[in-house]
């Protein structure tokens, strides 16, 4: 077989999309030079990738098994590249990136390995509350956003990062007995302000599990929520990802109630169809290839608590 990377660009994105047409819009050619792309990758295989009917394109089972090792291919052509480029060095410009307030707690760590692969890269993060991060984004001020509920008024790429849990969560060293719907609607519960991922994702639960608050308190960051909780003065939904020390040190516990934990996903994401520049692109596909690599060595500490 004689196929190019060419060839197995414009495969991938028939496949993807299930047109000649809009493979060729998406890949800025033509669509008469998508179509001799693709019958000259066909005519490598004795075996149909694709059959036309009534004018449209479908991809045969055979042709979906190639189209991911196509992938995998094309994936590891660009390993190659960026390999190359991170010891010429000459991979340089900024990265940008708006954070809301509790993925300060995770972005770092996936940005850290990436940073000294590629020591002429400047990262700018702007860590904010989730309507800073959506108003960035809306106006292409930064290349990736990071957010635990995606917005709602804008069609975005996403690129999923880690799983998002939260536990209901009090004072560490007390004994709170069996937790139930009706004992926590009494209990003082320390709420995210309004706008935030983590206070949407709570009042979702109350609403679903109908439990009306008595007593609540509202506090604009993660980490005051945090001391709040170390303090005794009150309880909160929230994720563990920033409570590690507390937890392993008991100054804050897990208190296990039926229907938690609530399973977001953090996610990096870009308007619709984006064009980002070197540095952006080296970084999207730093993820694809080190992201469970960083979530081992990172994240697992997460998993003894959620048992």
């Amino acid at each position: 077989m004689n196929y190019t990377l060419a060839q197995l660009k414009v495969f991938v994105k028939v496949n993807e999309l299930g047109s000649v047409t809009k493979a060729a819009e998406a890949l800025f050619m033509t669509q008469p030079a998508v179509s001799i792309q693709l019958k000259n990758f066909q005519d490598q295989f004795e075996i149909p990738l694709f059959e036309v009917i009534s004018r449209r394109i479908y991809i045969t089972a055979f042709g979906k098994e190639v189209a991911d090792s196509a992938k995998e291919i094309l994936l590891q052509a660009e390993i190659l590249k960026h390999k190359a480029k991170g010891v010429q060095g000459d991979l340089i410009g900024t990265l940008t990136i708006a954070v809301v307030s509790t993925g300060k707690y995770v972005m770092p760590f996936f940005l850290g390995e990436f940073l000294k692969q590629h020591p002429k890269v400047n990262l700018k993060m702007d860590v904010t509350n989730k309507a800073q991060v959506i108003s960035n984004l809306e106006k292409n001020e930064v290349d990736f956003a990071l957010v635990s509920i995606l917005p709602s008024k804008m069609e975005v790429d996403c690129i999923p990062i880690l799983k998002n849990n939260l536990f209901l969560v009090g004072r560490g060293e007390e004994d709170y007995g069996k937790m139930t719907n009706k004992k926590l609607s009494k209990l003082p519960l320390i709420l995210r302000e309004n706008g935030s991922g983590t206070r949407q994702t709570m009042e979702k639960f109350l609403k679903t599990a109908d439990i009306v608050l008595e007593r609540q308190m509202e506090l604009t960051s993660n980490e005051a929520v945090k001391q709040a909780v170390k303090a005794g003065i009150g309880f909160s939904i929230m994720p563990l990802i920033g409570l590690k020390h507390e937890l392993e040190s008991n100054e804050i516990q897990v208190i296990p109630l039926k229907g938690l934990p609530i399973s977001t996903e953090w996610q990096l994401i870009a308007p619709k169809g984006k064009r980002h520049g070197p540095v952006a692109n080296a970084f999207k596909l730093f993820l694809e290839v080190e992201k469970e690599n960083t979530i081992q060595q990172h994240f697992t500490w997460i998993n003894k608590f959620s048992s």
